[in-house]
């Protein structure tokens, strides 16, 4: 086991900044597809839509389950390792961070909830089918040629990926309803927590960054979430923490440390009382 929970690139499997292949039973055994890497995290997004088959992945601790016609999407840092690919066809497409527009990432990025996989109905395997299909050959004959080539690409990958940002939209609104003040602060504050949660952990600071008093920004969170914001914050903390505990050699010190704790004492105390057990347990009980 590595200091490090091993982190693919795109650039380890494509020369572009994206990658699309097909799933099917040609391709199981190919370099790039989930299956065959192990335990680790990438620094890109993964969209797969799955037409038929049967699926079966970990992600951060969480076994994942899909069968027939199904849409799924791992996001950049999650460690995650497949199980099962049982006659799966259908698309895998790895993409950028910095080729993912805004409303696409807010969906799965800011998603309240644990992404799971959704089945998705006919007339949406229908047009997920065909606009990959499209964007494959797009992909194979004419990636360098033009600029209108690329433009092309781009509108298609867009297409794509906004198809899975509207079935994903659509099931989150039914808990939400109508997007107010109170859900976008929570949207930004979420995006935030993810970029800084190693340097910045008080809620008074992400409020300062939001130009808002703390105590707006909590009440906004909570009536949203039902929940502190300062619960969102440790849960990034803890997440990145199991990951570390489970799947590296690090120490709880210099995980504590990795986790921006100078005091690793505190960081003990602190998963301790959040999970119920200290992080030496947690190990244990996760090797």
């Amino acid at each position: 086991m590595k200091h490090s929970i091993p982190t693919y690139d795109l650039s380890d499997i494509s020369k572009h900044r994206f990658h699309i292949k097909r799933m099917d039973r040609n391709t199981y055994h190919a370099e790039d597809i989930l299956i065959d890497k192990g335990i680790h995290r990438d620094s890109h997004y993964i969209f797969t839509f799955m037409e038929s088959g049967h699926v079966k992945m970990m992600v951060d601790f969480n076994i994942i389950e899909a069968k027939s016609s199904t849409i799924f999407c791992v996001l950049p840092g999650q460690v995650h390792q497949g199980l099962l690919m049982d006659k799966v066809n259908g698309w895998f497409v790895a993409i950028k961070s910095d080729l993912v527009p805004d409303t696409v990432r807010s969906v799965f990025e800011e998603s309240l909830e644990e992404i799971q996989p959704l089945t998705v109905d006919k007339i949406w395997v229908e047009k997920l089918s065909s606009t990959a299909a499209i964007l494959h050959t797009f992909y194979k004959d004419e990636m360098q040629a033009s600029k209108e080539g690329s433009l092309v690409i781009q509108s298609l990958l867009h297409s794509f990926i906004g198809i899975f940002a509207l079935i994903y939209s659509k099931e989150n609104s039914s808990q939400i309803g109508n997007e107010n003040r109170s859900l976008q602060l929570t949207r930004e504050f979420k995006i935030m927590v993810r970029q800084s949660y190693k340097s910045v952990k008080s809620p008074s600071e992400y409020a300062e960054k939001l130009n808002i008093s703390r105590g707006y920004l909590t009440e906004a969170i909570r009536e949203v979430t039902g929940k502190p914001a300062q619960h969102w914050i440790h849960q990034e903390i803890i997440i990145e923490a199991k990951r570390l505990l489970a799947f590296t050699h690090l120490t709880v010190k210099e995980i504590a440390y990795e986790l921006g704790y100078n005091d690793h004492t505190y960081f003990s105390r602190l998963f301790s009382k959040l999970e119920d057990q200290s992080p030496s347990e947690f190990r244990n009980a996760n090797r």
